[in-house]
């Protein structure tokens, strides 16, 4: 009798297998790395989105910072984190999520020899998918945050229910919940395509040249290091190609561009502008979160005996 080959299948690959249980618990993962982490930093980036805003009066992270707590003391540091710690809580669950469930369906749309060939191509899509829908549950908590971090202080509520309720009152004029959807989308899907390529390429890289024995044969101290490691490096490439973007967002909640449409705001700022200013924080910040944001999202698959990601 001739033995039936099973058909090669991606979701079979690791060391545990790609069911139902393993996306959730993914999913689970991208809300701890994300939340927390974007919840953490809420300083740098109040200071960050009034740079981009206002270069004039906010000048450097840590002027700005001292600037926010001389006017507003410690509660204009931390204005926004309600929305930002449920909108990347959301955001992650997708991202992360979605990833796995979407690099698996395209490895084995391409089949084995595919996979193995046009990998980059398989992460660069999987992430690219993955944000899209992140960004519509992200959207409307990033619109919030964005305002109540750009207002000038006392001109828009800072508690999480009243901001929210307060863009609806005004949607006409905020275009709240998803008039943010497309700077947005130009923003995250870049940034996200780079956070997950140069993620998977440097891990492979390190498993290629640095550590080269098969990977599982490495504690998890050294592979939640690489991990960090390559998260670091691929958070400072993703923040570089995402910041024009996320500029044009900041400015989007500036109450002197009410109404204006996404060109006009561009041409009166200038690409250089966009590009620069709080390039500096965003890449400290950016930098720093996607490291442990990778290395909490692998830190929680480890204990969950799912693996970390990437390698060879």
């Amino acid at each position: 009798m001739t033995a039936i080959t099973p058909k090669w299948d991606a979701r079979s690959l690791g060391p545990v297998p790609h069911d139902s249980s393993y996306y959730a618990k993914c999913m689970v993962g991208g809300i701890v790395a994300c939340g927390f982490t974007h919840a953490g930093i809420t300083p740098l980036d109040v200071a960050k989105c009034n740079m981009q805003v206002s270069p004039t009066k906010y000048k450097g992270l840590i002027p700005s910072v001292k600037l926010l707590l001389k006017e507003e003391g410690a509660n204009g540091i931390w204005k926004g984190v309600g929305p930002t710690f449920v909108g990347y809580s959301l955001q992650g669950m997708f991202k992360y999520g979605l990833y796995e469930i979407f690099k698996d369906a395209y490895s084995n749309l391409a089949g084995e020899e595919g996979t193995e060939k046009y990998k980059p191509l398989i992460w660069l899509a999987g992430s690219a998918s993955a944000e899209v829908f992140a960004d519509i549950a992200l959207c409307p908590l990033e619109m919030t945050k964005v305002k109540i971090q750009t207002s000038q202080n006392g001109s828009f509520p800072t508690a999480f229910g009243a901001a929210i309720r307060e863009m609806q009152r005004t949607k006409l004029e905020t275009r709240f919940p998803f008039g943010s959807i497309v700077p947005l989308w130009s923003r995250q899907i870049p940034y996200t395509m780079a956070k997950f390529f140069f993620f998977e390429k440097i891990v492979q890289l390190f498993y290629t040249h640095v550590f080269t024995e098969p990977k599982n044969s490495y504690g998890k101290g050294t592979q939640l290091g690489v991990t960090f490691a390559s998260g670091y490096l691929a958070g400072v490439i993703c923040a570089i190609v995402s910041h024009p973007a996320d500029s044009l967002v900041s400015q989007l909640g500036k109450a002197e561009n009410k109404g204006k449409s996404l060109g006009a705001i561009a041409g009166e700022v200038g690409i250089v502008s966009l590009a620069t200013k709080g390039l500096g924080t965003r890449v400290l910040m950016i930098g720093t979160l996607t490291g442990f944001q990778w290395w909490i999202y692998d830190s929680f698959k480890s204990a969950m005996g799912l693996g970390t990601t990437g390698g060879k």
